[in-house]
C-alpha cells in the first residue's frame, strides 16, 4: 500500500535538514556511540534508534547513507556499575582501558565486549544494523596519527574555549591527550612535552616515563571532546544525536564540540539533535547504569513485539521524555499499537487529516522491514493473557486456539511473538489479581470457601453445561437464567464459579472462560463441588 505523503514525521524533517543543509552528496554519514562502561540501556538505546529512524527517512528519499555506530572501548573504566559481579576484581581495573578490564561475568573476552555483544546481537530483532566501529581498534592501530597531530597543534584554541565555561582555567601545559602507561597500562600519566609532530614525552604515577612516536605505538587517546570534534571530522559526520545531558549548560560537552569543531575545522559542525530521557514505568524510575537499575532492549522485548519497541520511538519526538511501560499500562500500548495499523489499513477512521498522515508514517516507520501487505491478524493482547494462562504458557496450544483466524504464516509468527510476550508479561509483571491457574481437582479447602447457595449454583450450571451447546453469548444469558431461578445475588453466583475454577473471587470474563477451558472439562471439574 503506497502512503505518498511523508511530511509530517520528525524522522523525515530532519532528513530534510541534512539534506538541505549538507548539500548533494553521494551519501550521508549518520553517528552514535558510547562507552560500553556499563549495561546499555534502553535509555541509551534511543541514540541508537533515533539514527535508525533518520536513516530511513533519508532512504525513502532515494539518498544513501551510512550508520556508524561506535564503541568508545578505550576509554578509561572511571567507576563500578553496582550491578557487576566481582567487583573486588574490577576496581583492580579503573584507569584501565574498558576493553582490557575482564568480563566477570565470565562469558566474552572482556568487559567491554560483554557490553557491546548483548545490543549487537539483540538490534537486528528490531530491524537495525549499524556499522560498529571499535575505538580500541582504530587508536591501537594508529590510525588516527594524522588527525591527532592535526588537533594537538590546536590546543590552545580548544583551551581557550573550553575556558570560557570553567571557573578554574586549564593550565597552559595542559594536552586533549591521555596516554596509557606502558608499565601500569592506567593512563594515571602526564604529558611533558610534546615536538608538534608525532613524538611526545610522558611520565606515570607509578614512576614510569618514556617518549612514544603515536605513529607506531597506539598508546594515546584524545580527551572526551577533542575526541568526538576528531572521530566526527575524520568519518565525515552529517548528522549525530546527543543526550539533553550534554546540552545541560552553556559549556555542556555538545555545545562546546561544536565550537571545537568549526574553529579548529574552519567547517559547519555536523547537524545535532538533543534527545531527552526515558523512564521505566512500573519498575522503578529513571535508569542509572552506573546504579545497576536498567533495563535493556533485550528486557524490553520479553514483553513487547520488535514492532512494538520501534513504535515507542517513532510515535515521540525526540525531545519529548516517555515512559516504556512494564505495568497495566502495557495492554494500552499493545491497543494503540494495534490501533494505528488499522488506521494505515484503513480499518479505523480518523478524521484529521495531518492526523491521519502522522499515524501512516508512524506504522511504516514502527516495521521491521517491508510493510505488511495487509492487515495482519490481531490478537487482543489482553485476552491473551488470559489464554496463554490457561495453557500454561503452551504457545503451540495458544496458537491452536486462534487457529480458524490466521491466514498466513505471518500471523501464525505474530501471534507466536505476541503469545510469548504476554506469557512473560502475565509471570513478570502482571498484577497479582490478574494471575491465576486453573484446577486440576476442587480440593477440600476450596469447597469450604463456597457458601451453600454458591454449591447449589455451582451444580445446576454443570447440568446446564452437559446438556446444550452454547457460544459466548448465550452461555452469559444462561447465567443469569440460573441467578433468577435460583433468587440469589450475581456476584455469589460469579465468585462462587471462579473460586471452584481458580480460586479467586474474580477472574477472565466468564463465559470466553469457561469456552475457552471447554465446557465438558468445566462441566466435570465443577462436578467435584
Amino acid at each position: 500500500m503506497a502512503k505518498k505523503d511523508k511530511s509530517f514525521h520528525w524522522a523525515d524533517l530532519i532528513a530534510e535538514k541534512i539534506i538541505r543543509e549538507r548539500g548533494k552528496k553521494e551519501r550521508y554519514v549518520c553517528a552514535a556511540g558510547i562507552t560500553p562502561s556499563g549495561i546499555i540501556h534502553i535509555g541509551n538505546f534511543r541514540e541508537i534508534i533515533t539514527v535508525d529512524l533518520i536513516c530511513r527517512a533519508l532512504k525513502d528519499k532515494k539518498k544513501k547513507f551510512r550508520f556508524i555506530y561506535s564503541w568508545d572501548d578505550y576509554d578509561r573504566l572511571r567507576k563500578i556499575p553496582k550491578n557487576m559481579p566481582k567487583q573486588e576484581i574490577l576496581k583492580k581495573y579503573i584507569g584501565k582501558p574498558v576493553v582490557d578490564t575482564p568480563d566477570t561475568f565470565g562469558c566474552h573476552k572482556s568487559y567491554a565486549e560483554h557490553m557491546e555483544k548483548e545490543v549487537e546481537d539483540a538490534l537486528p530483532s528490531v530491524g537495525i544494523f549499524p556499522e560498529f566501529l571499535y575505538q580500541n581498534k582504530k587508536y591501537r592501530s594508529c590510525e588516527y596519527a594524522n588527525e591527532i597531530k592535526y588537533v594537538l597543534n590546536r590546543k590552545e584554541i580548544i583551551r581557550e574555549i573550553l575556558n570560557k565555561y570553567r571557573t578554574e582555567p586549564l593550565p597552559e601545559n595542559w594536552y586533549p591527550l591521555n596516554v596509557f602507561c606502558e608499565k601500569c597500562k592506567t593512563d594515571s600519566t602526564k604529558i611533558l612535552d610534546y615536538d608538534g609532530e608525532y613524538t611526545i614525552s610522558y611520565e606515570c604515577e607509578c614512576g614510569f616515563s618514556d617518549k612514544v612516536d603515536f605513529r607506531k605505538k597506539g598508546i594515546v587517546k584524545h580527551s572526551w571532546r577533542a575526541d568526538w570534534v576528531m572521530r566526527q571530522y575524520y568519518e565525515k559526520v552529517d548528522f549525530e544525536p546527543a543526550g539533553k545531558e550534554h546540552y545541560a549548560q552553556p559549556g555542556g560537552s555538545r555545545i562546546t564540540a561544536n565550537e571545537i569543531y568549526e574553529a579548529i575545522y574552519k567547517d559547519k559542525h555536523p547537524i545535532d539533535l538533543k534527545y531527552d530521557f526515558i523512564s521505566v514505568k512500573g519498575c522503578g524510575g529513571k535508569m542509572s547504569s552506573s546504579l545497576g537499575n536498567v533495563f535493556t532492549l533485550k528486557d524490553c522485548l520479553e514483553i513487547y513485539e520488535p514492532e512494538i519497541i520501534r513504535y515507542f520511538f517513532a510515535s515521540t519526538k525526540p525531545n519529548k521524555e516517555f515512559n516504556i511501560s512494564f505495568d497495566l499500562e502495557v495492554l494500552k500500548v499493545y491497543e494503540d499499537y494495534d490501533k494505528t495499523e488499522r488506521i494505515y489499513f484503513d480499518e479505523d477512521l480518523v478524521e484529521n487529516k495531518k492526523k491521519y498522515l502522522k499515524e501512516l508514517r508512524i506504522y511504516e516507520l514502527s516495521q521491521i522491514d517491508k510493510v505488511p501487505k495487509s492487515l495482519p491478524f490481531q490478537a487482543s493482547f489482553r485476552h491473551l493473557t488470559n489464554i496463554v494462562q490457561v495453557y500454561e504458557g503452551d504457545i503451540k496450544k495458544v496458537v491452536e486456539e486462534y487457529k480458524t483466524f490466521l491466514k498466513t504464516d505471518v500471523d501464525k509468527k505474530k501471534l507466536e511473538t505476541r503469545a510469548l510476550c504476554a506469557w512473560n508479561w502475565v509471570n513478570n509483571y502482571a498484577p497479582e489479581d490478574m494471575k491465576f491457574k486453573v484446577h486440576n481437582k476442587i480440593s477440600n479447602e476450596i469447597k469450604k470457601k463456597l457458601s451453600d447457595d454458591q454449591k447449589k449454583a455451582i451444580k445446576v450450571l454443570v447440568k446446564k453445561l452437559e446438556k446444550k451447546k452454547y457460544d459466548e453469548d448465550s452461555l452469559f444469558e444462561e447465567f443469569y437464567k440460573i441467578i433468577t431461578e435460583l433468587n440469589i445475588d450475581k456476584m455469589v453466583f460469579f465468585k462462587g464459579v471462579y473460586i471452584a475454577l481458580i480460586g479467586k473471587e474474580r477472574g477472565p470474563k466468564l463465559a470466553g472462560f469457561i469456552l475457552t477451558l471447554g465446557i465438558k472439562n468445566v462441566a466435570k471439574l465443577l462436578k467435584e463441588i
